[in-house]
């Protein structure tokens, strides 16, 4: 697909991190873009500062995501690109007991349940109203293309370590339906991909003490060093242009396999 100002796309999480990289990626080709993002009040600066188009939304509620999808229409036209940047993170072991007082607790099961409301139902809702979207548009060339999206999964899915029961279930679940949704939108000319990033510096990630950013920097194979936002842009923008891109899960970590804990 040809990025171009005559294309739209909506990008959820764009307020920060992964997502606002892509957003500006985007941006730089001209593509009208608008964000999904709970933090009004960041969504808001953001995309002033890169003349995008700001929607309050909620992924994990149906009213609130139809509401963010007529707004982006209204303001830049039917979205032909979707990339899903929107999730959490959590982290507490399945089932402990404390070394001090022997106390014994299980992983809450409404965080669960939100861990994977966000970052695979939440995905997959906005997945399926954008293709619902798409196939009123008329293709773009010969081929039949309509449109192109990606999803975020994270390394976790394939390396989940000690703590990270919901995490990983959620992302494991965005890579699997990967391939069904691609072969479900092929006949209709729509791609869809997801990458898995490693360990990147997102605003969760620069929050943490100097000595952890480098310990983990320094588990990285190569290049030591955490990953920047703009290199997922650029395989997101990679995966959009290129039309053969199809139903694949990318690694994006630099070669590191995460270990234990």
């Amino acid at each position: 697909m040809r990025l171009s100002s005559d294309l739209a796309a909506v990008v959820t999480g764009g307020a920060s991190g992964l997502g606002r990289a892509t957003v500006e990626r985007l941006r730089a080709e001209g593509v009208k873009v608008a964000i999904f993002d709970r933090d009004e009040e960041r969504g808001v600066v953001t995309a002033s500062e890169l003349g995008a188009t700001f929607c309050k939304v909620d992924v994990t509620s149906d009213d609130s995501v139809d509401a963010g999808f007529a707004a982006a229409r209204r303001a830049n036209g039917q979205e032909r690109i979707l990339v899903n940047c929107a999730g959490i993170g959590s982290a507490m072991k399945t089932a402990s007991r404390s070394k001090e007082t022997g106390e014994i607790k299980h992983f809450p099961l409404e965080i669960f349940n939100l861990t994977i409301q966000i970052n695979l139902v939440g995905t997959f809702r906005c997945v399926a109203k954008s293709a619902a979207g798409m196939l009123t548009l008329d293709p773009l060339d010969e081929s039949g293309e309509r449109g192109a999206m990606v999803m975020t999964a994270s390394v976790a899915a394939e390396d989940g370590q000690m703590g990270q029961a919901a995490y990983s279930a959620s992302k494991g679940g965005v890579v699997g339906m990967t391939l069904p949704i691609a072969r479900d939108l092929s006949g209709e000319g729509i791609r869809i991909n997801t990458i898995l990033p490693g360990i990147f510096e997102t605003p969760l990630m620069l929050g943490a003490p100097e000595k952890v950013k480098q310990a983990l920097a320094a588990s990285v194979p190569f290049p030591k060093r955490l990953g920047n936002p703009q290199e997922y842009a650029s395989l997101a923008l990679e995966m959009i242009r290129n039309p053969y891109f199809n139903g694949e899960d990318v690694r994006l970590d630099g070669a590191i396999r995460m270990g234990l804990r």
